[in-house]
């Protein structure tokens, strides 16, 4: 059963990836997002038993009451639900009420919307998405996509989306405004380094890239790496041959702004260089289910020759930070760039009715040392940051860091 690390990309995963929206799709799901999504089906509705003598159910029956005798639309776009919408509506509120991002209810619209998502049927901006510290944020603009054209950065906050503020908006509402009909115009209002600017964008067809290799002149090594989808560990095992032909034994895994996928893409990479049963990441449930631990395979072809970085930066979340956090952890590699994003949630998404399904956060994510990824994220042993003059100049400071870390190495 593939489990997703939520991410959304205004396109998404599979179901079963990690999870953090992309505003542009759910791109693995972001949902991944993540994340692992697991399909389930709520067997049987009446195995929930509320204790009715200790809940007081008036107050919500007076409000649908009151709601349907008395309300009158004050403009044009307001409406009158049905009362099944209105059901919807109060389960979506009954998550919401949990406060966490990545915890939705998705009404019939929104739930085919999502399963379309899944298949990757739409138009966007190539922009995974999330929201951090209560405010929507670009996780990571995706390689060579409108977003990443417009100058979109991970960090960014989203304040508008068109003439709609984002305050109080769910990743889901976010995604459902941005993602549209290729060649249409989403306007971005952004807050960027402390400056606020608004951001046109034209969408299109979202095609991401996987994987792209290429030996420097210096004999180092370099496989970039942009998502963990379900292709992704068979390039990557390509990658991985291109580099031993190369006869190069200094390699650098540039995993900035991979907003992640799925888990078992991110096992199967650890696994080429970790021996069999070292830990990669534990999954903890908080005791609501016994820890589980996902370890490598032990494909394990790498001596002990093997010169390694891992570069990171804010945009490396879910997937690229379970990789990174078991290369860094188990001694396989060191860390150059950036802290990383922080998405470190695992939700599961059950059936609630044929047409409905809710998106829960069931666990966390913990590198094998323990550190909590939501938490913490993944820091570098050596920290590089981005500067105004270096992105103008287009000087790509962080590769060279890493470049001069790995020649180094012993």
């Amino acid at each position: 059963m593939k489990r997703l690390i939520a991410k959304y990309s205004l396109r998404t995963h599979h179901i079963t990836a990690l999870l953090v929206v992309s505003a542009i799709g759910i791109f693995g799901s972001g949902v991944a997002v993540g994340e692992y999504l697991q399909k389930n089906e709520v067997a049987n509705s009446s195995s929930v038993v509320l204790q009715e003598d200790k809940l007081d159910f008036a107050p919500f029956w007076k409000v649908f009451e009151v709601l349907d005798e008395k309300f009158v639309a004050t403009t044009a776009s307001s409406s009158i639900p049905t009362d099944q919408e209105k059901i919807w509506g109060a389960i979506e509120g009954l998550a919401a009420s949990y406060g966490d991002p990545y915890t939705t209810f998705f009404p019939p619209k929104e739930a085919q919307q999502f399963e379309d998502d899944v298949r990757g049927d739409f138009g966007g901006i190539g922009v995974e998405i999330g929201i951090k510290e209560k405010v929507l944020t670009v996780v990571a603009p995706l390689k060579g996509t409108p977003g990443e054209r417009a100058g979109l950065k991970a960090g960014d906050l989203i304040l508008k989306i068109d003439d709609t503020f984002t305050s109080g908006m769910t990743v889901e509402d976010a995604v459902d405004i941005i993602r549209g009909p290729k060649g249409t115009t989403v306007i971005l209002t952004i807050r960027q380094n402390g400056t606020t600017r608004e951001v046109k964008i034209v969408r299109d067809t979202i095609v991401v890239p996987t994987v792209d290799t290429k030996l420097r002149d210096d004999g180092v090594f370099v496989i970039s790496l942009y998502n963990f989808s379900s292709n992704s560990p068979s390039l990557f095992r390509g990658a991985l041959r291109e580099f031993v032909l190369s006869g190069s034994d200094k390699l650098v895994l540039d995993l900035r702004n991979n907003p992640g996928g799925y888990l078992e893409a991110a096992i199967d990479m650890a696994s080429w260089f970790l021996p069999v049963g070292k830990v990669v990441v534990i999954e903890d449930s908080e005791g609501k289910m016994p820890r589980k631990v996902h370890k490598s395979v032990g494909y394990n072809v790498f001596n002990k020759n093997l010169k390694m970085v891992v570069l990171i930066n804010g945009g490396s979340a879910s997937a690229a930070e379970i990789l990174a956090g078991a290369l860094g952890e188990q001694g396989i590699a060191t860390i150059v760039g950036e802290k990383s994003y922080g998405k470190g949630s695992v939700q599961e998404l059950v059936e609630i009715t044929p047409e409905t399904t809710l998106k829960v956060t069931v666990a966390h994510w913990l590198t094998p040392l323990g550190n909590s990824i939501s938490q913490n994220g993944i820091k570098p042993d050596v920290e590089v940051a981005v500067k105004k003059e270096d992105v103008e100049k287009k000087n790509d400071t962080q590769l060279e860091k890493a470049v001069d870390v790995v020649k180094k190495l012993p």
